[in-house]
């Protein structure tokens, strides 16, 4: 059978990505490891045809924008709906085509992640999340490959990234609530490996902690950002002594609060993240906070674009997109 890259990549134990970045020569790959790459080709005797470098060099007008969980679980949560209405704006003004990709967890997206850079067939890459010790931009990093994160990574060197004041947006939600009258307020959250759910919680904390108000971790869930863990979060903190407040990190898992305190029938004011439009819609209607996702998307779309056009004359390596509380009848009245 002929060798083929990912057998040079195997003996040289680095990525079938970055041997195809050793093939173009890629300036920004350290001299060990193009020196290990080589020895491997020469060992077995692996030739690169001008097929395969002309892939390596070319570009595409597309970007690659990796989504996480399913095509269904996707399109429930409009956050990504409006991420990538962002997204698309601003490829579109620019002439770039979008190419999307989701996987069930982490290591699938870095999978996906390896099959689009491997074929050349984006010039870079949008990633959605940000977990701790991210195999996705670790994978991204270590080929030199043009990408750019909604969310802001724990390691900002050299990356691009969009974000909003997760933390300090928390903040200002808990101190309203406190401001009302309120003192005993829940939080649920997503994944508590996301960085986004650790900035939220950190601001719902310190924002307890500042009023003088014990943290307790009866009124502290975590799970997905669905509607079914909003509704067992609250579900399980309701078994507990009552709040009178919960601030949630997704206007999907507020969706599952409101249902379950309808079934007890408890009156507890509930405040979402995403001002999605459903959050109108809901019963009472759902207080939550804007983060401009069509922003966020815009600019992930412009930081990219600018660096694979070397248009970025000023050197910015990343946007923060302002947040506000849209506050409806889920969080009127005082305590």
């Amino acid at each position: 059978m002929p060798v083929t890259i990912k057998d040079v990549a195997s003996l040289a134990n680095v990525s079938p990505s970055t041997v195809s970045r050793v093939i173009a020569n890629s300036p920004k790959i350290s001299d060990n490891t193009k020196k290990k790459v080589y020895k491997a080709m020469n060992e077995l005797k692996y030739h690169p045809n001008a097929i395969a470098r002309s892939l390596a060099n070319r570009t595409t007008k597309t970007l690659g924008l990796v989504l996480p969980s399913t095509e269904e679980d996707i399109f429930v949560n409009p956050f990504f709906v409006q991420i990538m209405r962002g997204i698309s704006h601003y490829a579109q003004k620019k002439n770039y085509y979008i190419m999307y990709t989701y996987g069930k967890d982490e290591l699938d997206e870095v999978k996906h992640i390896e099959n689009l850079t491997n074929s050349r067939r984006v010039d870079g890459i949008i990633l959605t999340t940000v977990r701790e010790n991210d195999k996705c931009i670790g994978c991204l990093r270590e080929i030199d490959y043009p990408f750019v994160v909604i969310g802001r990574p724990e390691d900002i060197e050299n990356i691009l990234w969009v974000d909003n004041d997760n933390f300090h947006a928390m903040y200002r939600v808990v101190n309203h609530l406190i401001q009302k009258g309120h003192r005993r307020i829940g939080f649920i959250g997503g994944e508590s490996n996301l960085y986004v759910t650790q900035n939220r919680l950190e601001g719902y904390v310190k924002a307890l902690e500042n009023s003088g108000i014990n943290v307790s971790k009866d009124f502290i869930k975590t799970g997905e950002f669905t509607e079914e863990d909003g509704y067992t979060g609250m579900k399980s903190m309701l078994k507990s002594q009552q709040p009178t407040a919960v601030v949630t990190t997704d206007d999907i898992i507020a969706f599952g609060a409101i249902k379950a305190c309808k079934e007890d029938s408890k009156d507890i004011a509930i405040v979402g993240f995403n001002n999605t439009l459903l959050s109108e819609y809901q019963q009472p209607k759902l207080s939550s906070v804007d983060i401009n996702a069509e922003k966020l998307g815009y600019f992930a779309a412009k930081l990219l674009i600018d660096k694979l056009e070397n248009n970025n004359k000023n050197g910015i390596s990343n946007y923060m997109i302002d947040t506000n509380l849209i506050e409806r009848e889920s969080t009127k009245l005082k305590v």
